[in-house]
């Protein structure tokens, strides 16, 4: 079994995208992800951003996070995370919403499909505890609906954890709606409350091998190649590791000796 690596965005959530990009590349990444906030990305943020890929010959895995927001209705600034994404050679966006009803869900990615679609981007619905879509049952039901080619789901190991599902569960899951999968570790259990959701997701993850997850069986569920987003979002890492390139190369190291034992390979 053999992926392609990427440093998510959230292993370094206070740093600017150039900086991530340049901390992915002295850690040996071959992928990296980016968070884009569309009040501070300008040309000047855009070109740095991507000086630092070609200098490092790095490879942009996906852009983040788009909010269907509550009515499903989009803006100017849910397109500018996509362009951005175009710009930077991005293959997915990864998108969350706050809709509950699937329908204007639905049509929502429908239309972030369409305007990601010309730039070959897979636009990728993540479901987690803190949204309106809760499950993997209710990301497939929306993204059937939404029906175009460019849609796909997004699983999370902590939050595919926190829906209550199993590993087994990936095996049902047709290949091609899973475009790239987030990846960490983290405590098994966690309180059935939104405050405990949020500090689980942001806060308490962990690299993989440091914690109790079933990540193991879920990466062996997953599709043999499926391109693996290293999101370690961690106040410990914080904490331990201020400088960006020493994150990013600890997380790194240790998910590297954690696949060696599992025999899993990295290209």
């Amino acid at each position: 079994m053999s992926h392609f690596l990427s440093l998510a965005a959230g292993t370094l959530p206070e740093f600017l995208p150039d900086q991530v990009a340049h901390a992915a590349g002295q850690a040996g990444f071959s992928h990296v992800g980016f968070t884009i906030e569309p009040e501070h990305w300008n040309p000047a943020q855009a070109k740095a951003t991507k000086t630092a890929i070609a200098d490092h010959d790095l490879a942009v895995l996906d852009v983040e996070v788009i909010w269907i927001p509550e009515g499903g209705k989009l803006s100017d600034a849910h397109r500018l995370i996509i362009d951005a994404g175009a710009e930077l050679g991005a293959s997915n966006v990864l998108v969350v919403s706050a809709e509950p009803d699937p329908d204007r869900t639905a049509a929502a990615l429908h239309q972030l499909c369409e305007w990601a679609a010309p730039a070959n981007m897979r636009v990728s619905l993540e479901f987690l505890m803190i949204t309106a879509v809760q499950s993997l049952d209710s990301a497939l039901d929306i993204v059937k609906r939404c029906d175009h080619s460019a849609a796909a789901i997004l699983i999370d190991s902590l939050h595919f954890q926190r829906a209550g599902h199993a590993p087994a569960e990936l095996k049902s899951v047709d290949s091609n709606l899973l475009s790239y999968s987030q990846i960490c570790d983290g405590n098994l259990h966690c309180a059935d409350d939104f405050n405990a959701y949020l500090e689980d997701a942001i806060d308490l993850r962990s690299a993989p091998g440091e914690g109790d997850l079933p990540l193991d069986d879920m990466l062996k569920a997953l599709p043999a190649a499926i391109p693996l987003s290293l999101e370690v979002r961690s106040k410990a890492y914080r904490d331990r590791y201020s400088d960006a390139t020493e994150r990013a190369t600890s997380v790194r190291r240790q998910t590297l000796s954690h696949f060696e034992t599992i025999g899993i390979s990295i290209r």
